[in-house]
């Protein structure tokens, strides 16, 4: 590898992408490239996306990794002439790697910098003759692409598969579960909490009555804080509460309960009911979720750490509003969120949506075929629950869905091979 001074600069959105995509990433490259910031510094710059928190830059200044981000506020002056917010230099050679966002970015920031351009593409690959390199997916992203392109295209396999090399890498240690442990994962946009918080928790209270040995869990969303995730189980502040029949729950710190049942100590949420959920706020949760017998998640990029850490689920999209979900990507979600019309188009989009709907949860995108249930309408807690009881007494149930999802889940490795693809451009 070569000592002459490069930049690096990674192009990414949503909170999905920053955690699942940007930090293995990140991680590969600096176990390729050493770190010395005098010879390879990692950018990281963001662009708008309907489904981000606003903590996306904290989440990514915080890998050790990374030595400069700027926020998606500030991304169209960079994208248009090509200088910060805060006036950045820029070596005279590097690199732009796209982990998300409009693949039509990297052409635009590459040619204003002048750097190698290399693209991850999980389904569809664009501009090929303006980008010098995609890392794919699977084979099937290269399929139909001119031989004149060909030898851009590298497999380099699933970003999301990253998640089973990590597990045993958290710092504090999860108790072997002396009971069976219930993973709840209800989003981290308000769209998706809204409802997806007091529909898990009455779950949880339903199963915890017929099953009181059962422990619950929710990983807590890095660019979610306690108060907010709160705030969603709090009936004066969340009318979907009452929807559910769910009487509420209050935010319990530790020291404010040395009590409490619990083989570690955490926050928690108590339920109208005394029902306990631990709060797990260090991220990734990958220890955690690899020792839950099940998971209640909403849709996402959850569903494809699940996936591939192998751990059964039940997904759920309650629609009990239709324009509760606002939370899509690209034009859907930026039109669902218009002020003054974002309502009219959310319930229409998801109307046209629920008529037309697909598979959603990854496992089930990647098999082509429903391996983990999926379940969309007018979702109510007792039926879930029975579903959930009936997994806890017939494991077996859920053996057959770990034993599918280790079938699908592919090879890990994806960071890696995408951090020598970057070597490679960056040593031209």
């Amino acid at each position: 590898m070569t000592n002459q001074p490069s930049d690096i600069l990674i192009l990414s959105n949503g909170p999905g992408e920053i955690t699942t995509w940007v930090r293995p990433v990140v991680k590969a490259l600096r176990q390729k490239l050493g770190d010395d910031r005098s010879v390879v510094r990692i950018s990281v710059v963001l662009s708008p996306c309907p489904n981000a928190s606003g903590k996306e830059a904290a989440i990514a200044l915080s890998y050790p990794e990374v030595d400069r981000v700027q926020g998606a506020e500030h991304f169209w002056q960079f994208l248009l002439w090509g200088k910060t917010f805060e006036n950045w230099d820029w070596r005279s050679r590097g690199v732009v790697v796209f982990l998300g966002g409009d693949q039509i970015f990297p052409v635009a920031i590459g040619k204003k910098l002048g750097y190698k351009t290399v693209v991850y593409a999980e389904w569809e690959a664009r501009w090929h003759n303006l980008i010098d390199r995609f890392a794919v997916m699977k084979p099937e992203v290269a399929k139909g692409v001119s031989q004149k392109y060909a030898h851009k295209f590298t497999v380099v396999g699933d970003l999301m598969i990253e998640a089973q090399g990590q597990i045993n890498s958290s710092q504090s240690p999860v108790p072997s579960p002396q009971s069976p442990i219930i993973g709840i994962l209800p989003g981290s946009k308000a769209a998706k909490l809204a409802q997806g918080v007091p529909l898990t928790l009455a779950i949880a209270e339903y199963v915890h009555a017929k099953k009181p040995q059962t422990r619950f869990v929710i990983p807590v969303a890095p660019t979610l804080d306690l108060q907010t995730l709160a705030s969603f189980s709090d009936p004066q502040k969340n009318p979907f509460v009452k929807t559910f029949d769910f009487t509420g729950a209050s935010l319990i710190f530790p020291e404010e309960n040395t009590a409490l049942p619990s083989p570690y100590k955490l926050p928690t949420l108590k339920t109208g009911s005394g029902l306990i959920v631990e709060l797990w706020e260090e991220t990734p949760a990958y220890d955690l979720l690899s020792q839950c017998c099940i998971c209640l998640t909403t849709v996402g990029a959850n569903t494809a750490e699940l996936g591939s850490l192998a751990v059964p689920m039940i997904v759920l999209l309650p629609t009990q509003q239709l324009d509760a979900m606002r939370s899509w990507d690209g034009l859907p979600g930026l039109l669902a969120n218009l002020p003054g019309v974002g309502s009219t188009f959310a319930k229409l989009i998801n109307w046209f949506f629920l008529r037309r709907k697909g598979l959603l949860a990854w496992p089930n995108i990647w098999a082509q075929a429903e391996i983990v249930p999926e379940l969309v309408g007018k979702l109510q807690p007792q039926e879930i629950g029975e579903m959930v009881l009936d997994f806890l007494a017939h494991p077996e149930k859920l053996d057959d869905i770990r034993a599918k999802l280790h079938s699908i889940r592919g090879e890990s490795g994806a960071a890696s091979k995408i951090a020598q693809i970057v070597c490679d451009e960056i040593e031209k």
